[in-house]
């Protein structure tokens, strides 16, 4: 039996390792196509996505160096005070906005949105069929949802927001690929308890 949770363990790691990994290529091959240098190349409604540590942030440009993003925050839950609602949300904030699904659709400075990391622009326009909305239409949707939001972090976040607001469908890719490595890794697991079932049935019959 030990061996057995063994086995499922080493299997469950080897594939989120192998999902880490994928993601990272898949990272590096986008930073040469679409890689933003500078805000002077921003357009007004342009869809902007920085990789985090461990997923994509999404958001939709909005002009002047401003960037509206969802983003989950426990504050507006806990306080009315502007002031510091409208501080740059720190990873407690975050973190407990995720587990109380509490989230608002903020806007910031590209500098505290992209919080270091490498600016892709437009990048989901090669994996949608339909066209994007024109830009302008695209800001307006954004600017319309700015306040707060139900979140979820599978079905209702960052993603879901900028793809309705440029394309006029929410989906998330991320939720998909996430979804797909589950389910692989339950039919793996499924396919191991198979094997243990039949080897154990051998060695009795032995």
């Amino acid at each position: 039996m030990r061996s057995l949770l063994v086995g499922l363990m080493v299997l469950f790691f080897e594939k989120f390792f192998i999902f880490a990994n994928f993601k990272k290529f898949s990272l590096a091959k986008k930073k040469s196509k679409g890689r933003c240098s500078s805000v002077c190349e921003l357009k007004r409604g342009d869809l902007l996505e920085v990789p985090r540590t461990l997923f994509l942030h999404f958001g939709i440009y909005l002009g002047n160096n401003k960037v509206a993003h969802l983003m989950p925050d426990i504050l507006p839950a806990l306080s009315g005070d502007k002031c510091l609602i409208d501080k740059v949300v720190t990873n407690k904030r975050l973190i407990l906005g995720v587990l109380a699904k509490v989230a608002s659709i903020r806007v910031d400075t590209v500098q505290d949105f992209a919080y270091g990391g490498t600016i892709i622009v437009n990048h989901m326009d090669s994996s949608f069929k339909t066209k994007p909305l024109c830009n302008e239409e695209v800001a307006q949707r954004a600017e319309k949802l700015l306040g707060a939001t139900p979140y979820s972090l599978l079905w209702d976040n960052c993603e879901h927001f900028v793809t309705y607001c440029r394309y006029g469908l929410p989906v998330s890719f991320q939720t998909d690929k996430f979804c797909e490595i589950v389910k692989k890794i339950i039919r793996d697991q499924r396919s191991v308890l198979i094997s243990a079932a039949l080897g154990l049935a051998l060695t009795l019959s032995m």
